[in-house]
């Protein structure tokens, strides 16, 4: 293995994991339910591929590693198709029923039936990038328009993906969490509906439809597994993914489920601050990590009243690590299956490569020969200029 890996310094902190009720309170199996059967009616669903490492699992010790490639997500290049365009046809489905003084249904929706009504909600949201693809694919299907605030960091390429699907991009010169308040703050001047994947004090509804979209995921995974993974690594963020499945492996894994391991750039380390504090905790940050989609610093907190519960370990990695991850799945270097990769998608797969070139935290993490590891590779390529310059050698981009 590289010497970038061995010599890599990843901070950990332990979780406290207790019995579990918000795994079914905040993120409900009817919730979960709902949106699996509204999204596998959708034209172009297809499950993505579960991909079995058996090359690296080798190498690194380990019985099993999976990886959820979610790079063919509905064309869109993220397993954020499922949790932004849901959320967003949930907003239209509530304000519709309130004009029609009925109830709308997503189908009516979905089909165009009440598109000339869709034409007067305007939707918006922040993004690093792909929550903003998502709400704009959904806005366009369902005839609604659509505003997204991306902050100064943001590729012109995941920019302009955004705008070629209809989406007015609002570009700004602070961080992501600036572009959130922008966003809420204009929404509320103007009459217009936020759909985040971020909640807070009185916004929770937009929040859990985009979760509850992320279980298509989660349950394609545990309808291929044979056996029930014994670590799940995920990415952190606000914490909505990583919430998300974690919620949908217990409720489908009960007292078996695997132990959660949330991974996050040192430069974004909100969730890991959050478990250090044992509360929700904002991390200031002074410098953009290669993992865009991961570079936030104030968690959700519906994702955190679940990952309180669930997560026995927080881990930082450094960005030194993210680059030579993409090239060793897209290189092959294993001989495992070739995987095109996005920054983000990596984060999990990294931090196991570097953690099992360490004795003592593998040892904390419970990593041993008969580990069984689930990872989500939550992007693909969604921005060419970025990957190729990965590619070329570039570890900084």
């Amino acid at each position: 293995m590289k010497d970038i890996f061995n010599t890599a310094t990843l901070c950990h902190t332990a979780g406290n994991p207790t019995a579990a009720k918000a795994a079914f309170r905040v993120l409900s199996e009817q919730d979960f339910a709902n949106a699996c059967d509204e999204i596998m009616a959708w034209d172009g669903y297809t499950p993505t591929p579960l991909v079995s490492l058996d090359g690296l699992a080798d190498q690194l010790g380990v019985a099993r590693i999976d990886y959820k490639h979610e790079g063919a997500r509905f064309g869109l290049g993220s397993f954020k198709a499922l949790g932004g365009s849901y959320a967003a046809l949930r907003v239209l489905q509530r304000q519709l029923t309130t004009q029609l003084g009925r109830d709308a249904s997503l189908e009516e929706i979905r089909s165009g039936e009440h598109r000339e009504a869709c034409a007067k909600i305007t939707l918006v949201s922040a993004t690093d990038g792909n929550h903003g693809r998502s709400l704009a694919w959904g806005c366009q299907r369902f005839g609604a328009p659509c505003r997204i605030y991306i902050h100064a960091e943001v590729s012109e390429g995941r920019a302009e993906a955004m705008r070629n699907l209809g989406a007015d991009v609002i570009r700004i010169d602070g961080d992501y969490d600036a572009s959130v308040i922008l966003a809420k703050t204009e929404a509320e001047e103007n009459g217009w509906f936020v759909v985040s994947d971020t909640s807070w004090d009185g916004y929770t509804e937009p929040p859990r439809d985009v979760m509850a979209g992320y279980g298509v995921m989660t349950r394609e995974v545990c309808e291929t597994l044979e056996q029930p993974p014994t670590h799940v690594f995920l990415q952190g963020g606000v914490g909505g993914l990583a919430a998300s499945v974690a919620a949908g492996l217990r409720q489908y894994y009960k007292d078996i489920s695997p132990r959660v391991v949330i991974v996050e750039p040192e430069l974004a380390a909100c969730l890991f601050d959050s478990a250090k504090s044992g509360k929700p905790t904002t991390f200031e940050i002074a410098e953009e990590t290669i993992m865009a989609g991961l570079s936030c610093g104030e968690p959700s907190e519906m994702a955190w009243s679940i990952l309180t519960e669930e997560a026995a370990d927080f881990l930082t990695i450094p960005d030194s690590i993210v680059a030579p991850t993409v090239r060793l799945l897209a290189n092959g270097e294993t001989g495992d299956h070739v995987v095109e990769a996005g920054e983000s998608a990596v984060a999990g797969l990294a931090a196991l490569i570097a953690a099992r070139q360490d004795p003592a935290l593998s040892d904390t993490l419970g990593l041993d020969a008969n580990s069984r590891v689930l990872l989500i590779g939550s992007e693909g390529v969604t921005d060419p200029a970025i990957f190729e310059a990965i590619m070329a050698g570039a570890d900084h981009v």
